[in-house]
């Protein structure tokens, strides 16, 4: 992160002033939502749709890592947190997810209908960040 402020207060009036205001990092105040709507979709987390009868806290990311592979996330929304980076127009929405486990295991597609059925006890071991930009959902 310092490498990315160094170069752009190199760069002096040339770098983006959004770009600058990016490599400050967020501010220290976050805002947390029990509720998000994105790309058409109202999103709620778990713990306020725990005893409602219905609401959406499933998560579905479809990832391309080459044009012949594909991993696809299934998750559970925990939270909904709000980062503002030193100004109005720059915040943020990231979902932290609980992800599944997408391997044999934990995930099995009916050959004829392609419905998904996800074993929610087995969680994905080898995730490295729960976070997710909300727009990615």
């Amino acid at each position: 992160m310092l490498y990315l402020i160094y170069k752009v207060y190199q760069k002096g009036g040339s770098a983006a002033i959004l770009l600058s205001l990016l490599s400050l990092s967020p501010e220290r105040k976050v805002k947390c939502y029990n509720g998000y709507f994105v790309n058409g979709y109202v999103f709620h987390t778990e713990e306020y749709g725990h005893g409602r009868k219905t609401y959406n806290n499933d998560i579905f990311i479809k990832r391309s890592i080459s044009s012949e592979f594909e991993v696809d996330y299934y998750g559970r929304l925990e939270e909904i947190i709000e980062l503002q980076y030193h100004n109005e127009q720059n915040i943020v929405f990231l979902f932290k997810c609980y992800w599944y486990d997408t391997t044999d295991k934990g995930i099995r597609v009916d050959p004829h209908y392609g419905l998904v059925e996800i074993n929610s006890k087995v969680r994905h071991r080898n995730v490295n960040d729960v976070f997710v930009f909300a727009k990615q959902c």
